[in-house]
């Protein structure tokens, strides 16, 4: 009877008895096993720990006794099992106890355990013999000497000889170990020797496995019982082995061994590791649906060419199936097993009996091929034969990645030495081309110069012949109203020169000496005026050699230069605004300065307002700096500037004046000051009617 509310295997269960002669009945709930199990009838119950009861489990003794005059075999079983919920079960009186999940296999052989005849059973030592078993880190066998066979052990002991606890129960340990060895190892600890013995026990595959044995009498009045604990010291010379076989793949990997002799050096490893195994590698095409025999050198020839260019699939035997759902597929008896129906023939004409794959991945998505382990006897993989395909699953892997890396790799560098010769090659021909074309732009750019020099030496001509013109267009007037006055004066000497042969008159002479007068102060006005012209001539070349250069503060150099040049100026004058940021320290020249900032003011006073400036008429003159530079502005809100006439201000003899006694080089030598010796530029806004700001950028430091 099975009393659980969870999901089992009901089916499994009543198929597997059957064999054995039992039927199975389910129960949901406690009362209604109490119930069936009153009414007689049940071999054995297994009890669902869920189901049991409380904490104490006591459902487990009312099932024992519920039949009346016999006592109801309960065995335990667990979803979440712990040694204290086990030793709980023992107390309430279940004959045994285990973990779920297990396969419908492992719960058949509890319970076929459970209904053996009588035999001493772990629970009922006082020392509670099985839980401590269980708990072992090693395998544990407890001997009975007189009847020859185990009658309790653990789980791992079921690990390390690859077979059930059901199967080592019923078979003598003669089967397992030289009894000779085994009785001798008895004897010496008999008379108290205490030592590590070495026993050799046989795995169900049939591989020898050597142990390290320890043991120890159990005294039982009427039996004869010896515990031994069992370690696979050649496990752990399988184990360094693989680790060392490891590090020599990797090395050979590292080292950009081939992958063929890589594959075959890994398939030599892992046969080592298991007797009777047969490895094999296979490897998916690019389509990645057929597969090819890439290394299996134990396998027979005929059979693995046998297998090149299979397509994968759900029923391709074991390393088809395997890539094709992306797990382990384990068959354990190739003879009777449906995935290889279509090969049967060909794998038993070989004399291979079983093939466990497991597929070689590249990611969780990508496969790459497949590791297989064939034997020839019917066998199935313990955990360390699992966990050995698996490692030998991903050395494949690495080692197939790498070498297809590397050879992609290879197929990038061919193509790029391939595109770097070709580019090379166009270069040299492009560099070809860019030689010629350099010598011609070389010949069209010596052209080009020699035309800008002319250009140059043209521009310079007209400007110094417009200079020139422009020179003596201005002295030609003082100079020729001089010369016709000296004429005039001249004529009127010579007539009264004979007049005075004559004799002359008081009013004749009278008359000459106005004449005289009004010439001199003709002659003294038109002289003054063409030396003025020439000393505006003369500051158009500022000569920096002949200029002084010093540090100076620039708000004291422009309260130097404008208190006189204000105070001079006839009232009504324009009021003047001053804002310049203190601490302003220029290394340049303030004379050329001082000179192109006062013709700057002289412009604004004699254009801006005219000779009679309007009242709230206002000059602004400022200063900030401004990075390595300072902005210096002079500005005013007077008449503005014409838009027709603001890009020739800065012409030579350029005056909207012009007849007014304005020469037109005012701004003219403010332009060369401010870009030449001083090293700076100039611009000018303007809106008619409104005013005109002049900017002057110039370097803290001018350049020596």
């Amino acid at each position: 009877m099975v009393a659980s509310s969870t999901s089992l295997d009901v089916a499994g269960l009543e198929l597997a008895f059957a064999r054995h002669q039992y039927r199975v009945e389910s129960v949901a709930s406690g009362a209604h096993a109490l119930q069936v199990a009153a009414a007689g009838g049940v071999a054995l119950v297994l009890l669902d720990a869920a189901q049991a009861g409380s904490a104490e489990l006591e459902l487990t003794g009312q099932l024992a006794l519920a039949e009346a005059g016999r006592r109801i075999p309960v065995l335990v079983m667990s979803h979440r099992p712990s040694q204290d919920e086990q030793q709980r079960a023992a107390r309430a009186g279940a004959v045994g106890y285990f973990g779920l999940p297990l396969t419908t296999t492992s719960v058949v052989d509890h319970v076929l355990l459970a209904l053996q005849g009588p035999r001493i059973g772990g629970f009922d030592l006082e020392v509670n013999y099985h839980a401590m078993a269980a708990a072992s880190p090693d395998a544990v066998l407890l001997l009975d000497m007189d009847s020859g066979r185990p009658v309790d052990l653990n789980y791992r002991a079921e690990q390390l000889l690859g077979r059930s606890a059901l199967e080592l129960l019923a078979m003598p340990y003669s089967d397992l170990c030289d009894p000779a060895e085994l009785a001798a190892m008895m004897e010496r600890v008999h008379a108290g020797e205490l030592r590590v013995h070495r026993i050799n026990f046989t795995h169900s595959s049939g591989r020898m496995l050597e142990c390290e044995v320890r043991g120890v009498r159990i005294a039982r009045p009427g039996r004869r019982l010896f515990h031994i604990r069992l370690v696979d010291a050649s496990g752990a010379q399988r184990a360094e082995a693989l680790r060392l076989g490891q590090e020599q793949l990797l090395e050979m990997m590292a080292r950009g061994a081939p992958l063929q002799a890589t594959l075959e050096a890994l398939v030599a490893l892992v046969e080592s590791q298991s007797d009777g195994v047969l490895c094999s590698v296979m490897l998916l095409d690019e389509d990645g649906q057929h597969m090819h025999s890439t290394c299996c050198p134990s396998l027979p020839p005929e059979y693995a060419a046998s297998l090149e260019g299979l397509g994968i699939g759900p029923g391709v035997g074991s390393c088809g199936t395997a890539m094709y759902r992306r797990e382990a597929v384990v068959v354990s008896d190739i003879e009777h097993d449906p995935l290889w129906a279509p090969y049967r023939a060909l794998v038993q004409a070989h004399g291979l009996r079983a093939c466990w794959s497991m597929p070689i991945m590249q990611d969780e998505h990508t496969v790459l091929g497949s590791f297989a382990m064939y034997y020839r006897t019917v066998r199935h993989p313990d955990v360390e034969e699992q966990r050995l395909i698996g490692v030998a699953s991903h050395l494949a892997s690495i080692a197939i990645e790498r070498a297809r890396r590397e050879a992609e790799l290879l197929r990038h560098r061919t193509h790029l030495e391939e595109l770097v010769a070709a580019r090379t090659a166009d270069l040299s021909r492009a560099m070809e081309q860019a030689e010629l074309t350099n010598e011609e732009l070389q010949s069209a750019l010596e052209n080009l110069s020699m035309t800008q020099e002319e250009l140059v030496r043209r521009d310079k001509l007209a400007a110094l012949g417009s200079l020139v013109a422009g020179v003596a267009h201005e002295l030609n007037t003082p100079i020729g109203n001089s010369l016709v006055t000296a004429s005039t004066f001249a004529d009127h000497t010579s007539a009264l020169a004979g007049q005075m042969a004559a004799g002359i008159r008081r009013s004749e002479l009278a008359a000459y000496l106005a004449q005289a007068r009004e010439a001199g102060a003709i002659l003294q006005r038109n002289l003054q005026r063409a030396a003025s012209l020439v000393a505006s001539f003369k500051q158009i070349a500022v000569d920096t050699t002949d200029v002084q250069r010093r540090s100076f503060d620039l708000a004291q150099l422009l309260q130097e230069l404008l208190t006189p040049l204000w105070a001079s100026l006839p009232q009504p004058r324009p009021q003047l605004a001053l804002d310049v940021a203190p601490g302003l320290q220029l290394d340049s020249y303030p004379g050329p300065l001082a000179q192109a900032l006062g013709h700057l003011l002289d412009n604004c006073i004699t254009h801006a307002f005219g000779a009679q400036p309007a009242a709230g008429a206002k000059v602004s003159l400022g200063a900030h700096a401004e990075g390595s530079e300072v902005l210096l502005t002079v500005a005013d809100n007077g008449a503005g500037i014409a838009p027709e006439h603001l890009r020739r201000i800065f012409d030579p003899f350029f005056t909207t004046r012009l007849g007014a006694g304005q020469s037109g080089l005012g701004l003219y030598i403010t332009h060369n000051i401010v870009t030449g010796v001083l090293a700076g530029h100039i611009e000018v806004a303007s809106t008619p009617g409104q005013g005109s700001t002049f900017t002057l950028h110039l370097p803290m430091s001018a350049p020596r």
